[in-house]
């Protein structure tokens, strides 16, 4: 496995918000992370980048444990953080914004390759590239933080909540991108309140209920889980 997760736990003071969690990134596949609110999935992805620390497991990723590493080594080693809310830098262009993707790449020709991409898979881009990020549309601001993570050339991208308020056509684009993205051999880990969209476009899922795992499974058995169309997929 490319990505796997021992066991960890993640406390903020006195509370548990991840208990005991295990699970594994197989090299260009998509595991997605389901559950409502306050399941602890977004600590999972803080873990795995180093912006929290696990207070009990271990994270291993290509083999080396990266659980006490810091969060500029990680993205070095090939993780890149697409985070909930987007977090552009509203004053600054898209392509600053972007930039500040390669932030440890030296080259200067390797930034520009990157930039290439990403106007390559997001034309819109590229014509607003002096445009404030601030006056884009949330749809827009998506393409820049998943733009932004693809800069530091990553082999696996977690992505939280990428279809989080965009209207249905955008959500629609947003779903394509990533299946692209895999297709080019990217791993992804992928949480997403979206759960029918979610387990279209993974291979594997779990299902987080108050920081634990419930259920895990191929994506196509958990659509027809009854547990999970009762829950999580409006039936």
């Amino acid at each position: 496995m490319l990505l796997e997760i021992r066991n960890i736990r993640v406390h903020y003071d006195k509370i548990e918000a991840v208990k005991g969690v295990s699970l594994q990134l197989g090299k260009g596949e998509i595991v997605t992370l389901i559950g409502a609110n306050g399941a602890g999935k977004t600590s999972i992805l803080k873990a795995i980048s180093g912006l929290v620390r696990p207070s009990a497991g271990e994270i291993l990723y290509d083999g080396a444990d990266i659980t006490r590493r810091s969060p500029s080594d990680i993205v070095a080693r090939g993780i890149s953080h697409v985070p909930e809310g987007r977090r552009m830098f509203k004053l600054m262009s898209v392509q600053d914004n972007l930039r500040l993707g390669a932030y440890l790449i030296r080259d200067s020709k390797v930034i520009a390759e990157g930039l290439a991409w990403v106007y390559e898979h997001f034309p819109i881009l590229k014509q607003k590239c002096n445009q404030l990020a601030g006056q884009l549309s949330g749809g827009q601001q998506q393409m820049v933080a998943i733009g932004r993570a693809m800069m530091a050339r990553p082999r696996v991208i977690l992505m939280d909540e990428p279809s989080l308020g965009l209207a249905p056509i955008i959500v629609d684009e947003i779903a394509a991108i990533i299946t692209t993205l895999k297709q080019s051999g990217l791993s992804i880990v992928l949480v997403e309140q979206n759960a029918h969209l979610a387990l279209k476009l993974a291979d594997r899922g779990f299902v987080l209920e108050t920081g634990s795992v419930t259920l895990s499974g191929k994506s196509a058995d958990l659509l027809g889980n009854p547990e999970v169309i009762r829950a999580y997929l409006g039936a």
